[in-house]
Order: C-alpha cells, then structure tokens, then sequence
C-alpha cells in the first residue's frame, strides 16, 4: 500500500475515533439534505442507530412541524457564504427521538465546499435538563418577585457599591419614589445626608462580620429620605449574601411613623400624668406638713401644759398624760415622715442637691448604711427633670436597701452639657438582670420608666456577688429652655 494511502487511513481512522469520542452529537448532510456523517453521541440522544439513520433525509431528526422550515434554513445558509453560525437564534430548536419524542437542543452550524458538493455539519446537545433547570428557576423568580411585590414591608437590595439592584412596591410606597427612577442609583438617595457617610460605615462593618442578617439601628431609630424631602423614622434589618457577581444587602424596612408619634403622644400623656400626681403629691405633704403636724404639735403643747397643772405626785393620770406625749411625739414623726416620703419640700423650697443630699443622710439614718454623695455643688434643673431625677435616686436607694445587702452606697451625679449622669452603685449581693422578675416586684421597671419617658437611657449592671451599677443618662434642656 502507498505511503500516501496509508497516512489517508490513518487521519480517516483518528477522524472517527475524534468524532466518536466526543460528547456532542455530529452530524454532517449533503446538499440534498442526507446524512453522511453520524456520531455515537448522536446514536445516544436520537435514539437512532447510525446504521438506519445514514443515507436517510435529515427530516428523519426533525419533527415534522418544523422540517419545511429547517431545510429552508440550511439552504439560505449555503447561499450565505458564511462558514458557521448557531442555529435558532434567540429560539429554542427541537429534534425528535427514535420514539418520536420531542426535545429541545442547542446547534451549530457550518458548511464546506468538497469535490462532491456542499456539505453541512450540525454539532448539537440536549439541553431538556437544562431547560427544565431554567423554567424552574424562572417559575421560583415569579413567585419570589411576586412575594416582594405583596410584601408590607419595603425591601430594598444594593450591591457592594451600595447601589440599588431591588426595590419593591411597597418600597416606592413608602419612599415616593417609582422603582424606574431608583434602580441603578446609590442608596444615598434614600437617606438623609447627614447619615449617609455613618450608614456606608455600617454596611461596611456588617460585611466583614460574616453575620447574615441583623436588626439595624441597635435599639434606636433610623431615619429614611422621601422623594418630597421629608425625613421620617423606621424600623429596619438587614442581611447579606454572596452572589456570583459579589455580595448584595438587602434591607426589610418599615415606616413607623405612626407608632413613634404614639409613643411620643403616649410619653407626653405620662409625663403630663406623672407631673399631676406629684403636684398632688406635695398638696398633700404641705397639708400634712402644715396642718396636721402643727395640730398635732399644738395638742402636744395643751397636753404639756395640763401635766404641768397637776399635782407633783405621781399617780396613774400623770403616767397617762406621759403616754399621750410620747404618742403624739411619735405622730409628729410619723406624719412629718410621711409627707417627706410623698414629696420633700425641700425639692420644692430649696431645689434639687439639697433634696438629694438629705435623701442620702435620712437613707444613711433609717438604715445605717454608708451613702457617699458626689455632684456638682451648682448643679439644678427644672421640671419634669428635676422630680425625675429625685424619684430615681430615691428608688434605687430603696432597691439597695431592701435587696442589696450591701454595706456602702456611692450616689454620683454629673452634668455634660445637654446631658446628665446619675449613677447609684452598691456593693451588695448582685443580682441576674435576666433572671424572671419577682411577682409585684416593679422597682427595676419603673426606673426604665421614668427614664424612657424624658428620653434617656438606663444602664443596669449587676452580677451575684459583685453589686449594682445604675447609670442613667437623661438629656436636660438649657437654662434658657427649661420651662
């Protein structure tokens, strides 16, 4: 055999073995459309055997709707000149099974001129999982964006670059702003400018943490940008997830401007509430400080003067008249006591420091504990503060008296500013702060009470064994504010 014809055998075999091998389906037909050439890969996905599918029409592969169709595509083609392209453009094309099944593929095709005549090669895969796969993600997509759409909440998207990719309707709701007008824009359009450059530093920060998701604001309220300008308050979490294409946030929000205006309606109502009962409060202290003290101390006075017109000798009437001034002695306490109690006049008469300066000296009297006392000797607010104030020292020495154990008591008090520091500290037993509150027991609580109602913050840290630390911080207005 000549070298040549040997070399020819040779390409020829490793030609079939390359075409057998290969996991696309190959086949190539003539100008008059018949297969000539028919790879194993086709055998698999046709169904057809090479032996029953060469020398027959191409039509043999195509269901029959569409086979006038394609042998019109094949012949534009060779009419084209061009040497390959894909077939079906942006359309899905089908061939059909030895069954008869239909079923969808992706093809290319490619022609070359040969002594015989024009010959035109398809290579082809089934992509019917494919296809499946990706009516079902688009099945999962329309009723994902149909939860998005329903959804109360406004849920809004960004990307690394904190530019908005989502944006729902309840979003445009809330915002006033229509999605067309958003998407593509950075996030700062929804927020007030001078939160926007702390709001990029807490996407930065939660992106580096790896936690999914987390309530934003840490317990304070947020602030969102209208379309009109308009700022107003929101509650809002957010979470994150790495895509192919980098991380995106999304933010569940909701407008809760209702709700804060409540709370604010709600607080004014308490605070005004709050402010009757202790005018109520010192009426009645004055009363018993004014009237009853006073006659009772008069009736002491008569009580003396007729012990003093008795006979020297002793006798059962004097032991009474002695009983009676001991009984009205301790009247005179108890009733002075008990309008110190409901109000100090000293708070009303002379002002907050010498209120809580003899809180502290009658708390060092009534239960022989230490108090150190530590403030500004020019220190005095106005009310609603300064009764507030006066009822939380007061409270939170009531609580270490009853519960602490302790045996010292430091009460600090300090203004910065717009700000005031209270701080009442023991070095008792400690206690849980998330241990179950004890039934009646509403002294902790009316502590955060009053301190929400002005707007503050409370602070309770406590440890069995390691005492108590009540730190409150109340924002006081000016002198020239205070009403």
């Amino acid at each position: 055999m000549p070298l040549s014809a040997t070399n020819s055998h040779t390409d020829a075999a490793r030609l079939v073995g390359l075409l057998d091998s290969a996991m696309d389906a190959i086949i190539s037909v003539d100008e008059a459309q018949n297969i000539v050439l028919y790879n194993q890969a086709a055998e698999r996905i046709f169904g057809w055997p090479a032996s029953k599918a060469l020398g027959k029409p191409l039509t043999l592969l195509i269901p029959q709707r569409f086979q006038a169709a394609h042998a019109g595509h094949v012949e534009r083609f060779g009419q084209t000149g061009v040497t390959s392209r894909r077939m079906g453009g942006s359309a899905v094309v089908f061939g059909r099974r030895a069954s008869g099944e239909e079923f969808p593929v992706d093809a290319a095709i490619s022609q070359i001129d040969t002594p015989e005549g024009k010959l035109f090669t398809v290579i082809l895969r089934d992509v019917t999982e494919r296809l499946k796969a990706e009516q079902e993600q688009a099945r999962l997509a329309q009723r994902l964006s149909g939860l998005l759409e329903s959804a109360m909440d406004g849920i809004i998207t960004v990307d690394e670059q904190q530019t908005i990719v989502m944006y729902n309707r309840a979003a445009e709701k809330i915002f006033g702003w229509p999605g067309a007008q958003v998407l593509g824009r950075p996030l700062d359009i929804l927020l007030p400018e001078r939160f926007r450059a702390g709001h990029h530093d807490h996407i930065r920060r939660f992106a580096q943490t790896g936690v999914t998701s987390r309530r934003m604001g840490d317990g304070t309220v947020i602030y969102g940008l209208r379309a009109n300008g308009e700022e107003f308050p929101m509650d809002a979490s957010i979470s994150q997830l790495d895509s192919p294409d980098g991380k995106l946030f999304t933010v569940i929000l909701r407008d809760v401007t209702e709700r804060i205006r409540a709370q604010d309606d709600l607080a004014a109502f308490a605070t005004q509430a709050s402010a009757i009962r202790e005018q109520e409060k010192s009426r009645v202290a004055r009363e018993l400080h004014d009237e009853l003290a006073q006659s009772l101390t008069a009736l002491k006075m008569d009580t003396i003067w007729l012990r003093d017109q008795l006979p020297r000798e002793p006798g059962p009437l004097a032991q009474k008249l002695d009983d009676m001034l001991a009984m009205l002695d301790a009247s005179v306490a108890a009733t002075r006591r008990i309008a110190a109690d409901l109000r100090p006049l000293l708070l009303d008469d002379l002002g907050l420091l010498p209120a809580i300066e003899w809180l502290v000296q009658n708390f060092t009297q009534r239960h022989g504990l230490p108090c150190e006392l530590e403030a500004d000797e020019d220190l005095e607010l106005a009310e609603p503060h300064a009764t507030a104030v006066f009822r939380i020292v007061q409270e939170s020495l009531a609580n270490a008296a009853k519960h602490s154990r302790a045996s010292r008591v430091r009460v600090a008090l300090a203004r910065k500013g717009s700000q005031l520091f209270l701080t009442v500290e023991d070095d008792g037993i400690g206690f849980s702060p998330d241990a179950a509150r004890k039934p009646n027991s509403l002294g902790l609580a009316g502590l955060r009470e009053r301190t929400q109602l002005l707007k503050g913050g409370i602070r309770i840290d406590s440890q069995p064994g390691r005492g108590t630390v009540v730190a409150v911080r109340l924002p006081v207005p000016d002198a020239g504010e205070a009403s």
